[in-house]
Order: C-alpha cells, then structure tokens, then sequence
C-alpha cells in the first residue's frame, strides 16, 4: 500500500521538482531526502506524536473516526515517509535526461499532454519508476525504527514483522523468530529478483 501511493506522489515530486521552477524548490528538494539522513527512531517519535490523538494531525482524524496512532494507517504513514525519497530519486535523473523535443513533437502532431504522457514520457520512465517501487517495497518490509513505536504492536491490528521477531527473541522462542525472518528474507531476494529484471529490461530497451 505504501509504496503504491509513493509511487504516485513520488513521481508527481519528481516532475515538479525537474519541470518547474519555484521559491522554496531548493528546500523541497533538501526535504526529500530527510528520511535518509534522519534516524529512524526519531522520525518513528516524532511520527507518533504527531499522529497521537492529541498531535496536530491526529486531532483532526480522530474525531472524524481515522485513528493513525497505533493503527495500520499509522504504519502506512511511516513507511510512505521512509519510501517516498527511493521513487522521487530513481525517477527524477530520467526525467532530467528527457528529450524534450519528443514531447514537443507529439504535441504538434496533435495528441493532448495525458496522450503525451500515457504513450511518450511513462515508458521511458517506467523502469525507473518500477525500481523505485521495488525499493521502497524492500524497505517497508523490514523497517523497524520509524514503524515500531507508531505501530504499538496491538496484536492481530498493528503488529510489523520486526518486532516479532524481537518478541520471539526475548521468549527464547528461535525457531519461531527464525521462520520470520526466513520469509522476510525469501521477500528481501525476490526483490532484488525484481529490480535486476527491471534493470536488465532498462538496458535492452536502451540498446534498441
């Protein structure tokens, strides 16, 4: 879920950071790569703070019956904020490299900007766009510092892998942690399956 909707908003960061120019472009752009240089319990505090019934964001979903703390949309929250910079720096040199005479010349030749951008600029930025994906997908899967303590590890509602193996951990229970984390493991490969495939799939597509 979260890096579906990092996908969108992160390609939508990156088209304005690259196409347009505006006050304050310099700090947006600083600001995306925050999540990286931040610590992840930090920005897992001041997530839950500000989510918390009585933060500034969360008094307002509350009332309205969306609780972010300790619930699954927290989560999604957190790793939307942890994911966003993969999708807005795997897009954004692709679309710096784009020629824009190909989209000048399909706009003369009549096709409307969706058309434009449906058929000339979202293939060449796809593979890019997919390995973003797949990044962000890699790092929600096992992130722990900025999850944990929105999460609130509620059983059955807002448990995260991580923190289950922890607990199992404490519990001395090895061979249940271990079969957690074999199968985030097995994720973890499949992804970098992924992104090689895709990547392999970019350089074909270059050569032709």
């Amino acid at each position: 879920m979260a890096a579906s909707v990092n996908a969108v908003f992160g390609l939508l960061t990156a088209w304005v950071l690259v196409r347009y120019t505006f006050p304050g472009r310099r700090l947006v752009n600083a600001l995306v790569d925050l999540p990286f240089a931040l610590p992840t319990a930090v920005a897992g505090i001041a997530l839950t703070a500000i989510c918390a019934s009585n933060g500034w964001l969360g008094r307002v979903t509350a009332p309205l019956g969306l609780p972010l703390a300790y619930n699954p949309a927290g989560i999604t929250l957190a790793l939307i904020f942890v994911g966003l910079p993969f999708i807005v720096r795997a897009v954004e040199p692709v679309l710096e490299d784009f020629d824009r005479e190909v989209e000048e010349a399909a706009l003369s030749l009549g096709a409307v900007p969706v058309q434009v951008f449906a058929r000339v600029i979202l293939p060449e930025i796809l593979p890019a766009l997919l390995t973003g994906f797949a990044l962000a997908f890699a790092r929600g899967l096992g992130e722990y510092g900025s999850v944990i303590f929105i999460a609130g590890n509620m059983p059955f509602t807002s448990e995260i892998a991580p923190l289950l193996i922890v607990t199992h951990l404490e519990q001395y229970d090895y061979a249940g942690a271990g079969a957690i984390a074999t199968v985030m493991l097995m994720a973890a490969f499949a992804m970098l399956l992924v992104i090689n495939l895709i990547q392999a799939w970019s350089r074909r597509r270059s050569v032709r």
